[in-house]
């Protein structure tokens, strides 16, 4: 037996290589994971429990119970006829299903609230004439002469929607990629509502992608061994260029600073003459 569990995306249509259009739900199926293996010895039948979807806080005593698996939102069982090898943990995707199968869909239809007998049942109502005030939707006598009370499955207004419903229906196409199942037809219930998807067959065991880090190398360059006596070289060289450039430096700013004297000298003596 093959199960997984999904939620109701949206309908559309797709159109067939004949041009033949169907009309299809939507239904993100997965991936999920086993979160208990039951059996006779312990439990006394045979069910396998299923986690879908992602909740950020649990209670203590379900994260007790997933221990090292991730936080689901949903957690469902499926009962078994039979002993399947399946492991805590292990995943399950929609490549567990083919196009073309029937499938049995369980979901929650929508709640109506409650609802009276035209809507719920399907009654026609009084006739619109003469002597009907206000008795258009009502339903009418429930005939309780004789045992003077009502009895059980009357239809008579009431709570509406809101029930667990399955259909079988079939499966057109599969986009793994996405994990996305498209169903012919309609599935009960709301938007994101829970689907719980189950056929007969052999359920594909896809074991768990195992994260590889690669640890970056790192090159070391080679260093080159210099020679001390090459090293002092440099060193006395550069000292060298260093002071006689310090010394000619010192030379020009003298020089500099002479000549205004030596040209005031010049001036009185060529006046002393005169």
């Amino acid at each position: 037996m093959k199960f997984i569990l999904g939620r109701k995306l949206n309908m559309t249509q797709i159109f067939k290589d004949n041009g033949d259009v169907v009309p299809v739900t939507v239904v993100e199926a997965g991936p999920c994971q086993i979160t208990q293996v039951k059996n006779l010895a312990t439990d006394g039948y045979l069910g396998v429990q299923v986690g879908f979807g992602h909740k950020n806080r649990l209670f203590k005593s379900l994260l007790g119970h997933l221990k090292s698996l991730p936080k689901f939102k949903y957690l469902r069982e499926f009962r078994l006829k039979e002993e399947q090898l399946v492991t805590v943990g292990q995943t399950i995707t929609v490549a567990a299903f083919a196009e073309g199968e029937s499938v049995r869909l369980t979901g929650v239809s929508k709640g109506k609230g409650f609802q009276g007998v035209v809507k719920r049942h399907h009654f026609s109502g009084s006739l619109a004439t003469h002597g009907h005030k206000d008795q258009l939707r009502m339903p009418g006598s429930i005939g309780s002469t004789g045992p003077q009370r009502v009895f059980k499955g009357v239809r008579m207004a009431g709570r509406m929607g809101n029930d667990t419903m399955t259909y079988n229906l079939e499966i057109v196409k599969i986009d793994t990629a996405n994990n996305l199942l498209y169903v012919k037809g309609a599935v009960p219930g709301a938007r994101n509502g829970l689907i719980l998807i189950q056929n007969q067959g052999e359920l594909k065991e896809i074991a768990p992608v195992e994260e590889v880090i690669l640890e970056e190398q790192v090159v070391e360059a080679p260093v080159e061994e210099v020679r001390a006596e090459e090293v002092k070289e440099e060193i006395s060289t550069r000292s060298g260029s260093a002071s006689g450039g310090k010394e000619e430096g010192a030379g020009l700013d003298e020089s500099r600073r002479a000549a205004p004297v030596q040209q005031a000298e010049a001036e009185v003596k060529t006046e002393e003459a005169k």
